[in-house]
Parts: structure tokens; sequence; C-alpha cells
């Protein structure tokens, strides 16, 4: 009996060694699995927190936990306004990462081993003069009965609506918001990012700094088969570069967006698969690519910062707009920009009118017919110029120049030129609800 017991206590010993053990190494080495989720939470609180004006507990609640992972309960986060950053770890303690913000260029999760690029903040864009006059100039909507009628159906809206605002000949004829959120709300807008980058470069086009048809873009592709690599197939995403899209684990564009501090020189890093033009394969790393492009072909960083902001947000009164960067200083040009749903709806028009604001064009002849060209590596899906296409079976309800920004979550903008229609729909609507924005947008394509 005295030995079983000694052999038991020795045992449980062991025991528990490992257990301090297998903490000690989580809390020295945690896996990246870990870091990942809690530097999405430092960054996602953060900019809610500073950037939305949001709660930091709803947006743990109501944008992180709800993603599906058990582990992120284990979550928690901490604000510090004073020096507005925000810390999130696993059980107080376990893969601590922190995200901090700047003024006019947003939240940004401080790498691990690398200096972070200190930045110097655009203006902000100033609100509309009169806010009584009607939309865009002002702030005032028009709202008609048949929008307003199919804006009440929650069917068409969907679960997790939180802003729909509809745009007919130039006005908002219809909007609704989810609770907690308003006209004031800047929403993240994820992939719909994409398209003002492109819309970016379409200026530097304009300006003379980019061709489609450039070659040699990244100075680490000089020596290799990556130099043939054309602005045109980044843009159409067929570059033939590896890179996986996968969420929900550690893929490369989860270890892009949370974990590398140069997001743009990790996606350039990835090897070629397939000759460029030949495969599509829908990356975000692509789209961090063409923001460092664009940005380093303009005379210095403070200028390139200064970009979207002089050529794009204040002329069209994109007051809200905060487009984000990363560690190095680069716009996160495939995910974080921020908008109110009204200044996403101007975005949208913008692109309606073809490029062209108040009179004056700001984008190419035929650069935004672009978006609405598909291209054949994509079966028709995708377009030429980072937007996609209605799927077959909503073609049919759909006119047929329609062309859709598209974002994580549920995340829209229906563009449909010749009925000179814009339909933004922003919420929280993971994939596995099955809802269809493109529902919302032909009934109300059907009212002209």
């Amino acid at each position: 009996m005295r030995f079983a017991s000694r052999f038991l206590k020795l045992i449980l010993l062991v025991l528990l060694l490992l257990v301090m053990g297998g903490l000690i190494w989580v809390y020295a080495a945690p896996n990246a699995l870990l870091r990942m989720g809690s530097a999405y939470a430092a960054k996602i609180v953060c900019s809610n927190v500073f950037i939305a004006g949001r709660d930091a507990d709803n947006v743990l609640s109501e944008d992180i936990l709800p993603q599906g992972n058990r582990v992120l309960h284990l979550l928690g986060v901490q604000v510090d306004r004073e020096h507005q950053s925000v810390r999130a770890s696993f059980l107080g303690l376990v893969a601590t990462r922190v995200a901090i913000y700047r003024p006019g260029l947003g939240c940004t999760v401080v790498p691990r081993k690398a200096e972070i690029v200190a930045v110097s903040a655009p203006a902000p864009v100033p609100a509309p003069v009169v806010a009584d006059a009607p939309w865009p100039e002002g702030e005032k909507a028009e709202p008609t009965a048949g929008v307003s009628a199919v804006l009440a159906r929650k069917n068409l809206t969907g679960v997790g609506m939180r802003a729909v605002v509809v745009v007919h000949d130039g006005r908002i004829v219809g909007e609704t918001y989810g609770a907690g959120y308003s006209a004031q709300t800047p929403l993240l807008g994820w992939s719909m990012t994409k398209t003002v980058n492109a819309a970016l470069i379409g200026m530097m086009m304009k300006d003379g700094k980019l061709r489609l048809d450039d070659k040699g873009l990244m100075p680490q592709w000089q020596n290799d088969p990556r130099r043939d690599i054309k602005l045109s197939q980044l843009l159409g995403m067929e570059s033939g570069l590896e890179f996986q899209e996968n969420y929900g684990s550690v893929t490369d564009v989860t270890r892009m967006l949370f974990l590398e501090g140069n997001m743009a020189k990790f996606a350039a890093s990835r090897k070629m698969v397939a000759a460029p033009g030949q495969k599509f394969s829908y990356s975000s790393g692509t789209s961090m690519i063409l923001s460092e492009i664009w940005m380093d072909r303009l005379e210095s960083r403070d200028a390139a910062w200064r970009y979207p902001r002089d050529r794009l947000f204040a002329p069209l009164g994109m007051s809200s707009a905060v487009f984000e960067v990363d560690a190095a200083g680069t716009f996160a040009g495939s995910s974080y920009l921020y908008a109110t749903a009204r200044d996403w709806a101007r975005f949208g028009l913008f692109l309606a009118q073809g490029g062209v604001w108040n009179g004056e064009r700001l984008l190419p002849e035929g650069f935004v017919e672009s978006m609405s060209q598909p291209t054949a590596a994509s079966g028709g899906r995708y377009t030429r110029l980072q937007t996609w296409l209605p799927m077959s079976d909503d073609k049919t309800r759909l006119p047929s120049d329609t062309f859709v920004l598209q974002g994580h979550d549920g995340q829209t903008v229906f563009v449909m030129p010749s009925k000179k229609l814009v339909v933004v729909r922003m919420g929280f609507t993971p994939m596995r609800t099955h809802y269809k924005a493109a529902d919302l947008a032909a009934a109300i394509a059907k009212l002209y």
C-alpha cells in the first residue's frame, strides 16, 4: 500500500509538472493561431472604439465572439484611452498583442520584432457645409414609399444588418439602420476596400504615373519570372502568385493581416504557381502589393499618405473615411477602410457616374467600365478592376452593367449605372447565414 501511495504521488507530480510546463510554454511561445486571435481582437476593437466610437464590450460580443471559434471566449481586451491603444490576450496573459490608433490613419497591430513606422496623418475631410441640403451636397435624404417598403422587409435586409442606403439619380431615396448604428457610424468595408484602392490606381494612371502594361513592379521581382507580371494582371487577380485566401486558421491571408508588420512585402514574397494571366486566384495579398506599387510612385510617403484624402475622399465629401495602414505605413488596400454607409454610397455614386464628380472627371475614360468587364480566367465572375459580377442566377434580375463591391461578413455595394442606382448594404452577416444581398438589390432595381 505504501508503495502504491508513493507511486500515485509520483504520477501526480509528473502530471503537475507537465501541466505547468505546458502553461509556461504557451505563455512564453504561444502558437500562431493564438497570436492571430489576440491580434485580430486588438485590431478590430481598436478601430471600432477609436474610429467608430463603439463600446469595446459591444465590439467583442457582436464582432469577435460570434466568429465561431470557442477559444475566442477566453479573450480579454483592455482599452487605454490615454495612449489610444488596445491590448488583447487569452486568459489575461497568453499571446498578448497590442494595436495602436493614430488619427487619420486608424489602428495598426504592433509587430513583435519590427519597428512600427511613424506616420504623418492627413488633415480631416470637412463635413458638408450645408447640412440641410440634399445629399450628397448635404445630408438630407429624400426617401420614397416604394424603397421604404422594400427596406422594411427584414428577409431582404438580412440578419445582422447594420446599414442600408439606396441612391437613385444622385439622391438618397431610402435608408435604414440596425439597432445601435446610424448614418454617423463608420463601418468597415473589408474587401470593398480593394475597389477603392483600384480607383486610386486609376487616378495615378490619369496622372501618368502608372500604366496597365507596367511590369517589373516590385524590387524583389527583378531577377526572377515575377518581373513579367503586369499591373493589369494584378488588378484582375491573375498574377499567378501563390496565396491562400482561407479564413479561420493561420493561412497566408490571416498571417498577412494579423501577424505581419509589412503586409505588402509578405505578399510579394509568394512564389509563382502559374504563368501571369492564365489563372484566377482571389488574393488579398495582391491588393496589398497594389497599394505598395501606387504609393511607391509618389515622391514621398507623406505625399502617399495624403493622396487618398486629397484625390478621392475630399472631392467626394467622404468626411468619415479612414484608410488604415500596416506597421510599415502601407495602406491596407485589401481590407481596412472605414466609412459611414452614406460615404460608401458616395463612392458608389462616383462609380455609377463613370468616375465623374460635380462635372469633373477624376478617373480615366473607360476605367469604370472595366469594373463590369469579366476576365476569362475567373469564368466571368471577377472583373478587370477589383470588383465582382452578379452570380449567374442573379444576372436576369439585375441590369447587365451591374458590378459589385463585396466584403467579408456581408458588406456589399451594388452599382447599376444604367439605372443610376446604388445599393449599399453593411452588416455582420457570415456566409453560414446564406443571406443573399442580390435579393435586396433586385427588389430595389425592380422599382426603377
